[in-house]
């Protein structure tokens, strides 16, 4: 018993120390500019988003056959692939919000013709963003089915009701 409590002290430790020096050298994510350049693809950041549930599938998957492995490589791979998983789905989060919210989506206010349709594509950006948080706080991979589902909202979106 005490030697589990000790291993799973490790684990912590060596996680915490993973996060907090990822913190300190992690380049910041940038959704493309901040600025009204007027160069904008969607394509290219809806299959960003694609290849990023896609890392964080593969990441739970490997977690959860590395999950009660003991040994020093397990553990650190285990570790390894828990920020992979952490930083794409903040990388989701991240263009979502800096990129489609903020830039590509305009606000329309209440009464004015198309606020209904504005309110459901705000709520459709949530989604995404919503579901990339649940993907940071499991390994079920079930939670990536409706990562997947919320991107494809956002392509049916951007596909069909802007100009590219």
């Amino acid at each position: 018993m005490l030697k589990s409590i000790v291993i799973a002290a490790a684990l912590l430790v060596s996680a915490a120390a993973g996060l907090s020096l990822l913190n300190q050298t992690a380049p910041s994510v940038q959704a493309h500019c901040q600025v009204p350049c007027g160069i904008f693809d969607e394509d290219a950041r809806l299959k960003a988003l694609y290849e990023d549930a896609a890392t964080i599938e593969k990441a739970m998957n490997l977690m959860n056959e590395l999950a009660g492995k003991t040994d020093a490589q397990s553990q650190q791979q285990f570790i390894r692939w828990t920020i992979t998983k952490e930083e794409h789905a903040e990388r989701i989060i991240t263009v979502t919000s800096a990129y489609f919210l903020a830039q590509r989506l305009k606000p329309v206010a209440p009464g004015d013709e198309g606020y209904d349709e504005y309110l459901r594509q705000l709520a459709q950006h949530h989604s995404l963003i919503i579901a990339a948080m649940k993907s940071k706080q499991t390994t079920e991979t079930d939670v990536v089915v409706t990562l997947r589902d919320a991107i494809h909202d956002l392509e049916h979106i951007w596909s069909e009701t802007h100009d590219h």
